[in-house]
């Protein structure tokens, strides 16, 4: 039956999640049963796809990345896959409409690629609103199950929220990016090194970030509100501990949270979301 082939292609996705990441694992796992699946095919997409540009330097990475958005294209025709990654996403684009969003997140990572370093402002931008603020808005539009009204209140909120953890991951995954994939995404970022002065400007932004994204936390529904409030959370202490550490100590190791202390997290925020601290 089709519906059992389905669920079993939501349950890929989700293996996929519990894989690659804890944090966002756990955080999923605290939104609402039905729209669980949705997120778990979402970052299943968007990890894959990721995967390609970032890991696979042994191979074709062009020729997978484009049979990749191929397959995914013909996944969204057909309304069914035999890749149950793509089988589990193509149901959540035909429902909520996410096809615009998903050719923004291809376009950014075709760019990885081929683009090493981002010189200027508007080229960043692109590349942040591609690569890691529209998976924002794909989960708000599946929170908000096609409420567009709500959705325009609270877009530029969840815009601001994406982009606050693409950047954590940048600031921590600094030594990386820049000697084993040579990427420096920073505009501010001069060839490859990171100051003091210029770690304190990208950690200002990402505050800023953080501040405009809190707005729009408080304003979503139950079915999505504490897993999205604990993930921000999360990154919240990642960037703590970043703003402790001098450029020198992040250049060269990779800053990371605990699993205790990722506990201790969870635990203070269910105490902050049902204590109602969490709100309009």
């Amino acid at each position: 039956m089709k519906a059992l082939f389905d669920q079993s292609s939501y349950q890929c996705s989700k293996l996929v999640t519990k894989a690659y990441s804890t944090s966002f694992s756990l955080a999923i796992k605290l939104l609402s049963k039905s729209v669980q699946p949705q997120i778990y095919a979402i970052y299943g997409f968007v990890r894959y796809a990721d995967e390609i540009v970032d890991s696979f330097h042994d191979y074709k990475q062009e020729e997978l990345l484009v049979e990749f958005e191929e397959d995914y294209k013909k996944a969204v025709e057909r309304k069914v896959s035999l890749n149950p990654i793509l089988n589990s996403f193509q149901g959540v684009v035909n429902t909520y409409q996410l096809h615009d969003l998903v050719s923004a997140f291809m376009e950014s990572m075709k760019m990885d690629l081929w683009k090493t370093n981002y010189n200027s402002d508007e080229e960043y931008e692109k590349y942040i609103y591609g690569s890691a603020q529209v998976v924002g808005l794909m989960c708000l539009k599946v929170f908000l199950n096609g409420d567009e009204d709500y959705y325009n209140r609270v877009k530029d909120n969840a815009r601001s929220l994406g982009s606050a953890f693409q950047k954590v991951n940048f600031l921590r995954d600094i030594k990386a990016d820049s000697i084993e994939l040579g990427r420096a995404y920073f505009p501010n970022l001069q060839e490859f090194k990171l100051c003091d002065s210029t770690k304190e400007e990208i950690i200002k932004d990402i505050d800023n970030d953080f501040k405009h994204a809190y707005k729009g936390i408080c304003q979503l529904p139950v079915e999505g509100k504490f897993g999205v409030y604990l993930a921000y959370k999360y990154y919240s202490v990642l960037l703590s501990k970043l703003k402790k550490r001098n450029s020198k100590e992040i250049l060269e190791t990779r800053i990371r949270v605990s699993d205790p202390y990722k506990m201790l997290v969870l635990i203070k925020a269910y105490i902050c979301y049902k204590c109602n601290l969490v709100s309009r």
